[in-house]
This record gives C-alpha cells, sequence and structure tokens, in this order.
C-alpha cells in the first residue's frame, strides 16, 4: 500500500514538473511582450499591491512602460500577465471579448458575486441581460420614471446633515438607496439600511484571500453574502407570488420575474446582487472624489455652483430638478468626465486569453492574463495635456479625447461589456452635485489622502465640516 501510494506521489511530481517545463519551452519559442516575470510564485505582486496602497500608483507602470515598452510582461497574483497601456491594445482586447478573450475574476469576487452575476456571465445570456439592464438605464428611462426619485431621495438624504459628515459614507447611502429602489421599488427604511450594512461587509471580502480558515474578513464576507442572499430571496418569493396574482410592478425585478424570462429565484438573487454592488460602491466614490477636486479647486468650484445657482434660481425652492435642468448643466459634465479620468474608479480590466492572441508583433499565450489598463492611458500627456492635473475646462475648450482616437478615454470600459448604467450614474453625480452646492457650503475636516487598493478610495472617508446656505431646506421629501 505504502509502495503503491509512494508511486502515485512520484508519478504526480514528475507529471506536474515535464507540464511546467512543457509550458516554459512552449512560451519560449513564443515571442512574448518583453517584461519581468520578477520572484518565483510571488512574481511582482508585493509591488503593484504596494505602489497602488499609495497617493501616487503611477510609478510601476511608468518604470516598466519606460523599459520594455506600452505592451510588457509581469507577474501579479499567482499569475503570467500582459499589461496593456496603449488604447488601441486595450479597444482590441475590449471588442474581442467572448472570442479571443474571456471574462477573469479573483476568486473571492467570483464566490462572492455568485455564479448567475452579470459580472461572470457569458455569451448569449449575457448580451441578453447586459440589454435588459441597459434598458432600465437609457436616457428615456432615467428622464420619464427615475429622475424623480433621484432628485426627492438626494434631497431626503441632505436633509439630515449638519456639522462634520463622512462624505463618502453619505455619498454610498445614497447611491445604496437609488439601486434599491430602482431595483425593487423600496423606499428607504429599516430593511435597506440593515440590507446596505451587510453589503459593506460584502464588499470588503472582495479582494481577500478567498479562505474562510485563512482570511477573517472573507469570512465576514462570506457571512454578510448569505444574509443578503436570504434577505433577496425572501422579496423575490414575495414579489413572485404577487406576479402571479397579476401585481406587477414596472422596476427590474419586475422585469426579472416576467413570463418570458423563466428565471430561477437563485438566478435572480445573483443578478440583484451583483446589481446593487455595481449601483453601490463606484457612483458614491465618484461623487466623493467630484467634491474633494473641487474643493481642491476653487475655480472650478465657482463655476460649477454658478452654473446651478442658475438653473435654481428659476424654479420654486420646493421644485424637483427636471430633464432639462439636467441638460443645461455642460460644465457639470466636464467635471464629471474630468473626475472619471483623474479618479480612474475601474483602472482596468483582466481578461484571460482563450487562444493565442498575436497583437502588435507579440504572441500572448492561451490562459495568460491580460490587464487593459484604462488609467495608464487616462493619465498618459500624450493623450491629455497635463494629465495628472485635474482640469475640467479642457473638455471644454476641446483639448480633451475630441482631438485624440475615440478609446483614449474609457472610464465605463467598452466592447459587449460596457458598464450598463453609465448615463444613470452621470445623472445621480449630477443631480448631488446640483443640491450639494445650491445648499451647503463646506471645508475638509482634515487632511484625507486617495488610494488606490483594493479600491479607489480616500483613506479617511473624506470627512468634511457642511454649513448650510440661507437654512435652505427641502423637508423630509416625501412621494
Amino acid at each position: 500500500m505504502d509502495f503503491v501510494f509512494s508511486f502515485f506521489l512520484v508519478f504526480s511530481l514528475l507529471s506536474t514538473l515535464v507540464f511546467i517545463f512543457l509550458r516554459k519551452s512552449r512560451c519560449r519559442r513564443l515571442r512574448l511582450p518583453p517584461g519581468n516575470l520578477g520572484l518565483p510564485f510571488i512574481g511582482e505582486t508585493l509591488q503593484l499591491i504596494s505602489a497602488y496602497k499609495t497617493e501616487n500608483p503611477e510609478p510601476f507602470i511608468d518604470e516598466r512602460v519606460n523599459r520594455f515598452g506600452p505592451l510588457f510582461t509581469t507577474h501579479v497574483f499567482g499569475e503570467p500577465t500582459v499589461f496593456s497601456t496603449d488604447p488601441e491594445t486595450n479597444r482590441f482586447i475590449l471588442q474581442n471579448e467572448g472570442k479571443l478573450f474571456e471574462c477573469s475574476y479573483p476568486g473571492s469576487i467570483t464566490n462572492l458575486m455568485g455564479k448567475h452575476s452579470l459580472l461572470l456571465m457569458k455569451g448569449s445570456l449575457h448580451k441578453r441581460m447586459h440589454s435588459l439592464t441597459m434598458s432600465f438605464a437609457n436616457s428615456s428611462i432615467i428622464r420619464d420614471h427615475l429622475l424623480d426619485d433621484i432628485d426627492r431621495l438626494i434631497r431626503l438624504n441632505m436633509d439630515s446633515w449638519a456639522d462634520r459628515i463622512f462624505l463618502m459614507e453619505e455619498a454610498k447611502k445614497i447611491t445604496f438607496e437609488l439601486a434599491v429602489k430602482q431595483l425593487m421599488s423600496f423606499d428607504p427604511n429599516e430593511w435597506t439600511e440593515s440590507l446596505r450594512k451587510e453589503y459593506v461587509l460584502l464588499i470588503e471580502g472582495f479582494f481577500s484571500v478567498p479562505l474562510p480558515l485563512v482570511s477573517t474578513t472573507y469570512r465576514r464576507a462570506i457571512t454578510a453574502r448569505t444574509k443578503v442572499a436570504e434577505a433577496l430571496s425572501l422579496i423575490v418569493r414575495q414579489r413572485r407570488e404577487e406576479s402571479e396574482e397579476g401585481k406587477r410592478k414596472e422596476d427590474m425585478l419586475g422585469a426579472l420575474l416576467g413570463r418570458d424570462t423563466a428565471f430561477s429565484d437563485e438566478e435572480i438573487v445573483d443578478f440583484l446582487l451583483a446589481l446593487l454592488v455595481a449601483g453601490y460602491e463606484t457612483t458614491s466614490t465618484i461623487m466623493t472624489l467630484a467634491v474633494k477636486f473641487l474643493t481642491e479647486t476653487p475655480l472650478a468650484h465657482a463655476q460649477l455652483k454658478e452654473e446651478h445657482e442658475q438653473i435654481r434660481a428659476k424654479k420654486k425652492s420646493s421644485k424637483p430638478l427636471e430633464w432639462s435642468d439636467y441638460k443645461a448643466m455642460p460644465f457639470t459634465q466636464c467635471v464629471v468626465n474630468e473626475t472619471l479620468r483623474v479618479a480612474n474608479i475601474i483602472s482596468g480590466i483582466f481578461r484571460r486569453a482563450m487562444t493565442d492572441v498575436h497583437i502588435k508583433g507579440y504572441t500572448i499565450p492561451k490562459g495568460w492574463k491580460v490587464f487593459a489598463s484604462f488609467r495608464a492611458v487616462h493619465l498618459d500627456q500624450d493623450h491629455f495635456k497635463d494629465a495628472r492635473t485635474f482640469n475640467p475646462w479642457r473638455w471644454q475648450n476641446k483639448s480633451g479625447p475630441t482631438t485624440s482616437p475615440p478609446n483614449v478615454f474609457t472610464p465605463f470600459g467598452g466592447g459587449p461589456r460596457l458598464c450598463p448604467g453609465y448615463e444613470l450614474a452621470r445623472v445621480e453625480i449630477s443631480v448631488f452635485l446640483h443640491h450639494l452646492v445650491t445648499r451647503f457650503s463646506w471645508v475638509p475636516a482634515e487632511e484625507d489622502k486617495l488610494v488606490f487598493f483594493p479600491t479607489t478610495r480616500t483613506q479617511k472617508r473624506y470627512p468634511i465640516n457642511v454649513q448650510r446656505r440661507n437654512n435652505v431646506s427641502y423637508g423630509q421629501c416625501k412621494e
């Protein structure tokens, strides 16, 4: 028995070594992008993480681009990876989703999101569900059905602001409540706030080691994920019963429960869970960083304030914003664009090569990961003058990407996985900025810095001291 066990152990080790040798021999025959794989197993992961935990992560990529060019090979998070800082290559990667490349995420994210989330869907199912999601977040739907709730819920939240607040937390509360309202028609209540607190724990686990016995953060995230799934399952069952009785609401959950969809409760829960993450985390960060950048750029703050005071001067103080008001915010859109460009909430996307991919004279081997860096392109002096300076006027005087190829500005990704809620995010941010600058003045409560790992955020949740202007309040903003 011991002999048989020893034989299989030795055979397995030899097989593994032969496989590694053959794979390395094959890679040597290919013309890989130049680079450095770093230390065995660890690669250059520690250097990457160290850089992104600072206010200035650029040296990690800058040094390698200067040495190897815009396409370079490294080894991060346990896998050989080709980094692209070239807009043409990034566009090629995005446009060939499902053909040459497939989505690839860390195990912690896939486990916490669920196998039926839009993030992990592929092929025709992804195309169908992406289209459904976009149909609930296009301009006409926002104008006719969502804008009133966006305006009302933002005002309702701001009515409670006084003295010192943590802007990042307040923005997250706003965007979560908006997402729950849009997906499931719930107004803020104790249930939505309890759900939000579990989401905070769930998201913290996205970039942890996906081993419950090793990582306390991941263990808490798994527990939170279970609670969120149970809460959503209960709502889905209740709404399914109502739908069968002919009572249907015109929201995302109503569409998922429609007769033409035939989704199981588990599939719907995973789908909703992931959409709540998407609508909650990124938009709130953009709101916060827009305020931070405006605070640090007084001329931009003054011009934005003037634009919104002109809009408010034409309306009664209690009257909500209309679509025509949103379309009358050109400088606001410059601020949003520049915040997206400088902050890079999504710094890039990982994909895995489905076959050997030949590009720019190099070969990316099948199974290798690629990272299309949006951040590197957005902060490249060749595409944006003084690229690392917050300058919203660059979008006003057409010195931005309007004079460059269209693929240099990709804050919402592109190709089949273009963020389906990009227009909705713009509207929410614009309405948020409108009510902020017309109702409050503020100053930072203390110095706060940006960090970019595991996500883009401020270290201290951006504390500010707020003061209401002219005692402006819209009451409780009830329906």
